[in-house]
């Protein structure tokens, strides 16, 4: 069992930076592959980012990819999202999201492929 508490979500201008953590419990979170998600407002939930269970392989949404960083701290049992240059279509709440460390790297943009989410964190860009 993994429960996960995301912290760092505000209000920024467009064009401005914004970290996001998502501290996770449990002796195995080294073992995880990672994701980061995010729904805006009548809108599904979309994958962001994603980081295998060492760090090694990293991927991004088209959208954001050059923008936003993901990494992780196993040591700290935490994984982090950095935005910048955000944009206003960037607001949602932004959730934290763990996946089975048997996971395959190919299932990591699908949300029902994570059984373990945070409470989420609300990020809000105005324009």
């Amino acid at each position: 069992q993994v429960q996960l508490v995301e912290s760092g979500g505000g209000l920024v201008q467009a064009g401005g930076s914004l970290g996001l953590s998502c501290a996770a419990s449990g002796r195995t979170f080294s073992s995880y592959p990672m994701g980061w998600f995010r729904q805006a407002p009548g809108k599904e939930r979309e994958f962001v980012a994603a980081i295998s269970w060492s760090g090694a392989s990293t991927d991004y949404a088209d959208s954001v990819k050059g923008r936003f960083t993901i990494s992780r701290d196993n040591a700290k049992n935490t994984v982090y999202l950095q935005m910048n240059s955000l944009k206003f279509e960037d607001t949602a709440v932004y959730f934290c999201a763990a996946q089975l460390p048997s996971s395959p790297w190919s299932f990591r943009t699908a949300p029902a492929m994570y059984p373990y989410w945070g409470q989420g964190t609300q990020v809000t860009v105005s324009s």
